[in-house]
């Protein structure tokens, strides 16, 4: 491109190439390129290339009218031809001669270029090997690399005079091409969405209208203190010029919420006022005392970013508002690449050479996960495993791959959706950005990723899918359904007795945020009784601040506690009892105690959060004289410092805080005071995560909510409240028809419309009769029959016996019904279709009927094959879930059933095992080692009923026990001692 307009059309073919010609690879025609051409320079292309082909086709005059027709496309002086420098490649040299002599005879210029794959001749067996993985084979396949030993590296000028000595010019073509280009593109500079307001009205005064029409809504308090933080705040939005996004924002979130789709704001957003009484935030910041200044300052040159939550089931339905709204040409998600992580590209790396799986699979294990935001490096990884580093050091094979991989990592691999972010343009968005569709779903998605989409001055909203949010949803509406009761979750009461109770009592499954063993253990500590209390944890809750959590709760079972090294600071710090938790303590104590500005005191923020030496030095300073310029003592101020360098660096935004605490609060709300709805909702969200399913269940029992199989005449698509029917009516839970493996949801409809419109089936021959669709067959009917759905009409092994005569039965009443001749008519025209009755067979075992719900739903339903060890499980305190929350190193005892043995043989030949132990609430690994296995093998069979005491090992995420001793779970005295808490 030789200037924006060049950059512009560049653009716009890019994104006609692959929205509109895309055909196994990105295609434009010379219409496209007449109507885009204006501003940009054209090469003829490499040996692939149109002019190329019809030059080694030995077709001049087709070459002639190629090079003749592009030059009047883009105009003289506007198109090279090119000429290569790579004589390993087949008919190379003679194309250039020819190309020299084509370039002579138009007069068209000649520009020297290289195939640049990559930067160093010494990077070439990467890049093969890159190919390689791209095309899902190997190195060694000849026909991907035909041009074995051509170098296809990037060329110095010196090297480049070399080559095309024969065309001086065309080396001095590549400057004066270089000098053609000259683009001044606006970076930076925020381009907003285009919102329609009534005429004659301004954005601004849109939004101050909107604010007050809010705060009517809700009812809120219009104190003095609020009115001067209205104005405050709009008055840097418009300065800002931002008053657009916010509108847009509200927007979206209210048709959110009109649709009744849950939402939440998370990050500093919450600190606004502004954003509270539009509908944005769900958080009154005067109450939770939140700066607004951490959001939007006069000195902060960045754009307002507001991350919005939605149900995740939902969300989309929010963006195709957007696409609607805003224009469907306006309006993409953002594209994002995934890049070769290290684990990753050992074994691609390692596949593409051609190596067994076994040899990536056993280098890759070696090699530590990483954490969001920090991926792990093979580096990292070589200085962090001993194994590793000695299989590097020593073994050849290994060698070669890690050192290929260490090139490809973090190369680009692929490009998909980002998580979150879409882009909402006042434009098309072709005069902006690059775009595609995406690879996997359709959707149109930017090429630039989010980082260059700011760069390039659009703004990025985030709309992330939230599971709880969904769980909330379906609550609520649960709620409504079975009680005719309304909740708005933002207006429950925030002190509630029962939720606060149920925190204190460490029920925490399947809460927002307040799960797990640690957090539940600090809760029972904490004994909150206030919805700060809550959001301190979301915030302590981390590695580093954690180690605060003691000193928090003991601060607040004793204010005596609590002191502050100045006066000035309990304004401050008095919610979070003298500690410093948020970011935004920071920045209040930096302006009101320092001296700083807004902007001075966000980049102290950032500073001491990142502890950069040299920052750190000069902030040190600027603080502490600061202090004593506003009346504290040196010692004091020193002693602030070294209080703040302390807890800087796990300081948390209170506003996110604040958000996430209020989701929090109100799934423990729905868990403490619609406890069925609220553990019915889980289980609908959570349905395609067996392993989640089953701990929910676990939560269920012991909240002594029944989850029963599914049933024919109770059972929806979803997990389903019914009433139990017996002598005393108690709610259960029913498993949806939707759960069972081999059923699919369109036969899985066809039933539920039958029965909501004529009733339930009073029997198998009526279900038989009324349910007519060519996917109610053996494979379905076996399915309802093994998962328990049809237990009502008899038992599961007779069912079974009876699926052949079901089958028949079905087909001739739909026959007769349909007027045509059955088997029976044929024979003789007054038959009818014989009564339905079952075969005469076995009933189902016990442990069949559990097998059969393991295969069809994931998991025991209506039993456990260890409920026949519960005797022997009651001296265990702790169960195989709670195991899995202890840390890694110390010695356990697990009790459950084998459901998985696998045997290997250690570099010695000798046998181990890795075991799969389950009982009621998880599943863990159980490493068997030869001498164990040799002293206890007859215990070590499937379905056997363990006792197994050993040390909890944790490689790369994942827990397992190594075995030291084991007992059966049958035997009259069990020495084991259980493990301890």
């Amino acid at each position: 491109a030789k200037n924006l307009t060049g950059y512009k059309n560049l653009i716009k073919l890019v994104t006609a190439s692959y929205l509109e010609g895309f055909y196994y690879k990105p295609r434009v025609d010379r219409e496209l390129l007449r109507a885009h051409s204006d501003g940009l320079i054209c090469l003829s292309g490499c040996m692939g290339g149109e002019l190329s082909r019809a030059i080694r086709s030995n077709d001049p005059e087709r070459a002639e009218t190629v090079a003749r027709e592009y030059e009047e496309i883009f105009g003289v002086g506007n198109y090279f031809l090119e000429i290569m420098h790579h004589p390993k490649i087949e008919g190379l040299l003679e194309t250039r001669a020819a190309t020299i002599a084509l370039a002579k005879k138009l007069d068209i210029p000649l520009v020297a270029t290289q195939d640049a794959h990559y930067l160093e001749a010494e990077d070439a067996k990467a890049h093969s090997v890159l190919i390689a993985v791209q095309t899902n084979t190997d190195v060694g396949d000849a026909a991907i690399f035909k041009e074995e030993g051509e170098d296809f590296s990037f060329i110095d000028a010196n090297t480049a005079k070399t080559y095309f000595r024969d065309a001086p010019e065309a080396v001095a073509n590549t400057e004066r091409i270089a000098e053609m280009c000259d683009i001044d593109l606006k970076l930076g500079r925020w381009v907003f969405p285009k919102i329609e307001v009534k005429k004659g009205k301004t954005l601004d005064e849109e939004l101050q209208q909107l604010a007050y029409e809010g705060a009517t809504r809700i009812s809120y308090l219009m104190t003095e203190e609020a009115e001067k933080r209205i104005a405050y705040e709009l008055g840097i939005i418009k300065n800002k010029g931002y008053a657009s996004y916010f509108l847009v924002v509200a927007d979206l979130l209210r048709y959110a919420r009109e649709k009744g789709i849950l939402t939440n704001t998370r990050g500093s957003a919450a600190g606004s006022l502004v954003s509270y009484l539009t509908g944005i935030t769900n958080v009154d910041p005067l109450a939770g005392k939140i700066p607004f200044e951490r959001f939007l300052n006069p000195e902060r040159p960045s754009a307002p970013d507001i991350d919005m939550d939605f149900a995740d089931d939902r969300r989309d339905e929010v963006i195709q508002y957007a696409r609607e709204k805003y224009g469907e040409d306006r309006v993409a998600q953002i594209g994002t690449f995934g890049t070769m992580l290290a684990r990753g590209a050992v074994r691609d790396v390692a596949r593409a050479l051609g190596y067994p799986y076994a040899t990536g699979d056993r280098i890759s294990r070696l090699i530590p996960l990483g954490s969001q935001g920090f991926p792990m490096t093979i580096d990292r990884a070589l200085e962090m495993t001993p194994e590793l580093r000695i299989m590097y050091e020593s073994e050849t094979d290994t060698r070669t791959v890690v050192d290929l991989a260490r090139k490809l990592e973090r190369c680009a691999r692929h490009i998909s959706v980002h998580a979150a972010g879409v882009v909402i343009a006042p434009e098309p968005l072709s005069e902006f950005v690059p775009l595609q569709l995406d690879p996997k779903g359709g959707k149109i998605i930017t090429q630039y990723d989010m980082h260059a989409i700011e760069d390039a001055g659009l703004l990025k909203f985030d709309f992330l899918g939230i599971t709880n949010l969904t769980i909330l949803g379906e609550s609520i509406r649960l709620v409504k359904h079975l009680r005719g009761a309304d909740i708005d979750v933002n207006r429950i009461p925030l002190d509630d007795e029962k939720t606060f109770a149920l925190l204190a009592r460490g029920e925490t499954a399947g809460l927002f945020q307040l799960n797990g063993s640690g957090m539940t253990r600090y809760l029972k500590d904490l004994q909150p009784n206030d919805i700060n209390d809550i959001n301190a944890m979301v915030a302590l809750y981390r590695p580093g601040p954690m180690a605060f959590i003691p000193d928090y709760i003991e601060r607040k079972r004793d204010p005596n506690l609590v002191q502050y090294l100045d006066p000035r600071l309990k304004e401050i710090l008095e919610p979070t009892y003298g500690i410093i938790i948020y970011q935004d303590d920071i920045l209040l104590i930096a302006t009101q105690l320092a001296g700083y500005s807004w902007g001075e005191a966000d980049r102290f923020r950032k500073a001491v959060g990142k502890k950069i030496p040299q920052e750190m030095a000069a902030q040190e300073k600027r603080f502490i004289d600061g202090c004593i310029q506003n009346g504290m003592k040196a010692l004091v101020a020193r002693q602030l410092w070294e209080m703040i360098e302390t807890f800087a660096a796990y300081g948390f935004n209170k506003a996110h805080a604040a958000s996430y605490g209020r989701v929090a609060y109100q799934t423990a709300y729905m868990k403490a005071n619609h406890p069925i709805e609220y553990m019915t909702a889980i289980l609908t969200a959570e349905s395609g995560d067996i392993e989640k399913v089953a701990s929910t269940i676990t939560e269920c029992k012991r909240m002594n909510i029944a989850v029963l199989p599914p049933d024919i005449n109770e059972s929806y698509g979803d997990f389903t409240i019914v009433s139990s029917g017996g002598a005393e009516l108690q709610e259960v839970v029913r498993f949806g028809l939707h759960s069972i493996k081999n059923l699919g949801t369109e036969i899985t409809d066809i039933i539920i419309a039958e029965r909501e419109k004529n009733g339930r089936f009073v029997s198998f021959s009526a279900f038989l009769e009324r349910v007519r669709h060519r996917n109610l067959n053996r494979k379905s009917l076996e399915a309802l029959i093994k998962c328990g759905a049809l237990d009502v009409w008899g038992d599961r092994g007779i069912l079974l016996a009876s699926i052949e005569e079901a089958l028949m039965y079905n087909k001739e009443t739909q026959r007769q019904e349909d007027g045509q001749d059955s088997l029976f008519t044929l024979m003789d025209d007054t038959a009818t279709v014989p009564k339905f009755k079952l075969a005469e067979a076995h009933a189902a075992l016990p442990e069949e009927k559990l097998a059969w719900e393991k295969e069809y739903l994931g998991l025991f339903v209506s039993g456990h094959p260890i409920d026949k060890y519960r005797r022997a499980l009651e001296r265990f305190k702790m169960s195989i879930h709670d195991v899995l929350q202890l840390k890694e190193g110390i010695t356990v005892v697990i009790a459950g059933v084998i459901k998985e043995v696998r045997q290997i043989l250690t570099r010695n030949g000798e046998p181990m095992l890795f075991l799969q132990i389950e009982d009621h609430s998880d599943t863990i690994e159980t490493v068997v080692f030869p001498r164990t296995l040799k002293e206890h093998a007859e215990l070590f069979i499937m379905d056997n009923g363990i006792a197994i005491q050993g040390r909890l090992s944790e490689r790369n995420g994942t827990k397992s026990v190594v075995c030291n001793t084991a007992k059966a779970l049958s035997a009259q005295k069990l020495t084991l001692a259980p493990t301890q808490a």
